[in-house]
């Protein structure tokens, strides 16, 4: 395979430097080549795959293409991570490692994207990979389904640029928090309970999120107020963009600040760490 030959033959087939995947996959097959390969040669040439269309009034390609050549870990696939992941996934991040070692059950599908009743008893980790493909081949998942603890925590996290906590008590948490500032990588908070919810980020240089673990009861508001359909969902797209955010270098982050919402009052407001 000679590299001219590929980007000649994405050039050819592309208008107005945007792809059809039809043409993705006409080049996996006459180059064989990975998807994953084809959108990498696609970015650096300039070429937009069409499902990225819409992202392109607000990121540049080259924003794109650091999308691309991300690495994103998810430790879990519940409320907060089923959100994370698809939106992760359909803004074209390269690699996700999604981490949980649970199963549907049927109190999730109130409020978890990835939860069906023909899913009850499925993994959760499993059904995210399963899921991401469907909706964009050129991205590289990983599924653990593995609980995140002391002695695989440095195999989960290797390789991470930002890690996403989707937890849901605090012993995990503050676990998570210590070994990504021991790896130096940037962490992204999320928790929500009844229509409160919270997000934050750790840099790899500073114990904010640490701060703000330690000493607090392992169970959050959410074991009293429950968590409805709509708080994961927006608390979750927070996390996004946070996470976004630190992939592209931005100033405006939330590290050492706790953005706090009020969904009851529709109120927002910033604390200190």
């Amino acid at each position: 395979m000679i590299i001219k030959e590929v980007i000649d033959f994405l050039r050819g087939h592309s208008k107005d430097n945007f792809i059809s995947i039809n043409m993705e996959y006409e080049a996996t097959t006459r180059f064989n080549l990975t998807m994953r390969e084809v959108e990498f040669i696609c970015l650096s040439e300039g070429i937009l795959p069409l499902r990225y269309s819409r992202n392109s009034k607000t990121f540049c390609i080259d924003e794109q293409l650091k999308f691309h050549q991300s690495h994103v870990t998810v430790i879990g696939c519940g409320g907060l991570g089923g959100y994370v992941i698809e939106q992760l996934v359909r803004l074209g991040i390269g690699k996700l490692r999604v981490v949980d070692n649970d199963m549907f059950e049927e109190q999730n599908l109130n409020r978890q994207l990835l939860s069906s009743l023909d899913l009850l008893g499925k993994s959760k980790a499993l059904t995210a990979r399963e899921r991401a493909l469907k909706i964009n081949p050129a991205v590289v998942i990983e599924p653990l389904c593995i609980e995140f603890n002391q002695d695989n925590s440095s195999t989960i996290l290797h390789g991470s640029h930002v890690v996403v906590d989707a937890l849901d008590n605090m012993i995990s948490r503050l676990l998570l928090a210590k070994e990504c500032l021991k790896n130096k990588i940037p962490l992204v908070h999320g928790s929500i309970g009844g229509y409160y919810g919270q997000v934050s980020s750790q840099s790899p240089d500073c114990p904010s999120l640490i701060n703000l673990f330690e000493n607090r009861p392992n169970k959050g508001i959410e074991s009293e107020l429950g968590n409805p359909s709509f708080t994961p969902a927006l608390i979750a797209s927070l996390q996004v963009v946070e996470t976004i955010n630190l992939i592209l270098n931005k100033k405006n982050n939330l590290s050492q600040r706790l953005l706090c919402i009020d969904l009851n009052e529709m109120a927002i407001r910033y604390l200190n760490l």
